[in-house]
Parts: C-alpha cells; sequence; structure tokens
C-alpha cells in the first residue's frame, strides 16, 4: 500500500470548500465538508472533463457539463451519463497539515 503524501495545509481553504491538489500525480480535489475532509479524482469518468467547479450537495459532486453525479466517499458513479466510478483517497489529518494516499478497493 502506498504511503500518505502531504498534499495541502487546513489553513489553505480559507473560506473555499474545495482545493486542487494532485495525489499520486493524479489530479484531484480536496474537499472540506464541515470538519471532515475528502478527496476525489478531478476527472469525470463521462467524459474525461474536469469536476472542479461542480456543485457539492448531499454527499455528492456534479459534473458542470453533463450532470454526471459521483459519491464523494465511494466514487460511485450515481446517475447518468457516467457508469464508472471515480477514484477516492483515504485522507488523515496530522495537526493543520493534510497527507493522502490511494484508497483501497
Amino acid at each position: 500500500m502506498p504511503d500518505f503524501e502531504e498534499i495541502a495545509a487546513i489553513d489553505e481553504f480559507g473560506t473555499a470548500d474545495r482545493l486542487e491538489v494532485f495525489i499520486n500525480d493524479t489530479p484531484a480535489l480536496l474537499i472540506r465538508v464541515n470538519d471532515q475532509y475528502l478527496a476525489i479524482e478531478d476527472v469525470c469518468t463521462h467524459d474525461g472533463q474536469p469536476l472542479t467547479n461542480g456543485c457539492i450537495e448531499d454527499g455528492a459532486i456534479k459534473c458542470p457539463r453533463h450532470g454526471a453525479q459521483f459519491d464523494l466517499v465511494t466514487g460511485k458513479a450515481l446517475c447518468m451519463p457516467a457508469t464508472k466510478p471515480i477514484k477516492t483517497f483515504e485522507i488523515e489529518v496530522r495537526g493543520n497539515n493534510i497527507f493522502a494516499r490511494p484508497a483501497v478497493k
């Protein structure tokens, strides 16, 4: 299993609910929901476009292009046009620093 790598600091969020990061060279979104941090692959599996500006609601992110939705915890595609899940990452917060590694499926 890969080691955790440092990807961000909590202070980097400011008032934002997400940060664009790279985890093991994969474009990812680090998302803050209340006091919880989640990380997902920043690519819609339907057409390869970024999820960066997608609406986050009810534990899911919606692709801004065609409306596909993905569960923030499992990566599961929740509606068409996406049928394949996105990658998710395991998060660890150590003090002010946030670490991630690919989630075990």
